[in-house]
């Protein structure tokens, strides 16, 4: 969710709203940063969870115990679960921070599918192939797949997170800005412990209240967590078994087809129409059917031809026309809804393939750095001056911002993405500082990036 945002006015002449994007950002470099390292000094609570009061936050826990109480659930539960819990100044630091660059494909990938995670991930297929033949037959969903998103989301149970859950959703409840989103899972953080799943002190998840070893929210546990042992309780955190199920239970109840793959990389033919990749969020912008793709000269990435099928697809460039493309299916769509990235998305597919054999990406790899906010916030001004932005600026390249860059493609007559790379970026702020929309970039004119 964003904040509030700065409105400008859309008359305002470009150079003025360019001064304010750098005159912003120079004042965003004179911070200090903050430090990545989750084992780092905690910044002081912002004026929301103030550090001093705690009789305002144990008032506001008392409410809900109350509210707790009034659900169902036990004394016991309640007394046990929430006896110590305090504001967790780390929690609202890593809530409130923004990444200072964006995210390029390729270096998403290089860390989501490094070598290593692939050789281990053979082995732990390899290790569980029994449980997960088991799984595939009872939920349809392949064993490369479920391993692939054990892989990404805690490096196949090796990082669970170190906050304890009900202390980070408390924190992120009582801050404020998500907090009727947070409230709700923090009871039902509670309603799993007082089902006897597991004891408060064991309960540890991320900083925002995901747990696991697949990194469920507590809402989505209670919906499809599963006891494959036997034993009584969902444990995701130390049985595999039950982590395991849980993720094949989800992914078949948010409608994973077992009769189909992800998607594949593909090959375009030269000339091809760009206006056909889909840039919006869900991938589905521009559905054909294989066949309609062939005719269109679309083969995949080894040059074979693509399947005789008349299953649906979109077209997606995560790193513009210049990268790799892939055709993906319902099944990557499926994969959105666990985790709304189509980085990630395309990370668990290529992993799911990695694992049984399959090779590295053959599409172009792109060195282009990836931009800064600052330098997003100044693309979206320019776009904003020349019309194609409705929005204010705010440093973030969502599928807003990639239409509008398309729209602005199309009518410069240049290939129309929608990728925000380093030189379409230049190519934009240059032409806004000169004042004409398709303008050639003056000598000596620059495309700000403040990397140190």
């Amino acid at each position: 969710m964003k904040g509030d945002r700065l409105r400008l006015d859309p008359m305002l002449p470009f150079r003025h709203l360019v001064a304010a994007a750098i005159a912003v950002a120079i004042c965003a470099a004179c911070a200090v940063p903050a430090s990545r390292d989750s084992t780092a000094p905690s910044s002081p609570l912002p004026p929301s969870v103030p550090a001093g009061d705690a009789a305002a936050f144990q008032s506001w826990l008392n409410g809900v115990r109350s509210e707790a109480a009034a659900k169902g659930i036990s004394a016991a539960t309640i007394a046990a679960a929430l006896a110590d819990v305090a504001p967790i100044p780390r929690v609202v630091d890593l809530d409130r921070r923004q990444p200072e660059f964006t995210q390029t494909f390729w270096r998403y990938l290089d860390g989501a599918v490094s070598e290593a995670r692939v050789r281990d991930g053979v082995a732990r297929l390899s290790a569980h192939r029994d449980l997960l033949d088991r799984l595939e037959r009872t939920y349809g969903v392949p064993g490369r797949v479920l391993v692939a998103f054990w892989g990404l989301e805690t490096n196949y149970g090796r990082t669970l997170g170190g906050f304890p859950v009900i202390g980070a959703l408390a924190t992120l409840a009582y801050d404020g800005r998500r907090g009727t989103y947070f409230r709700a899972e923090l009871f039902d953080a509670l309603t799993i412990i007082d089902q006897g799943h597991i004891a408060p002190e064991r309960m540890v998840g991320s900083w925002a209240g995901a747990m696991g070893q697949t990194q469920f929210m507590p809402s989505t546990y209670l919906r499809h967590a599963v006891d494959d042992t036997g034993d009584g309780r969902k444990d995701v955190w130390v049985q595999t078994a039950d982590a395991l199920a849980s993720g094949a239970n989800y992914l078949r109840n948010l409608g994973w087809n077992g009769a189909q793959t992800w998607g594949r990389e593909v090959r375009l033919p030269d000339g091809f129409d760009l206006m056909l990749a889909s840039i919006d969020g869900d991938a589905r912008e521009t559905l054909k059917p294989l066949s309609a793709w062939s005719q269109l000269g679309v083969i995949r990435a080894d040059g074979r031809p693509l399947p005789k099928s008349d299953l649906a697809a979109a077209l997606v460039l995560p790193a513009g026309a210049a990268g790799p493309a892939f055709l993906v299916y319902d099944n990557f769509r499926v994969i959105l809804k666990w985790n709304r990235s189509i980085y990630y998305a395309l990370a668990v597919g290529h992993l799911s393939d990695r694992i049984v054999g399959g090779g590295q990406l053959l599409g172009r790899r792109l060195d282009d750095p990836p931009l800064s906010r600052e330098q997003v916030s100044a693309l979206q001004a320019a776009l904003q001056s020349f019309g194609f932005l409705a929005t204010a600026p705010d440093g973030t390249l969502g599928s807003g911002t990639r239409r509008a860059l398309r729209q602005y493609q199309l009518a410069c007559d240049l290939p129309p993405d929608g990728y925000a790379s380093q030189t379409m970026a230049r190519k934009v702020l240059a032409a806004g500082h000169i004042g004409t929309p398709c303008a050639a970039p003056a000598p000596g004119v620059a495309f700000r990036d403040s990397r140190r």
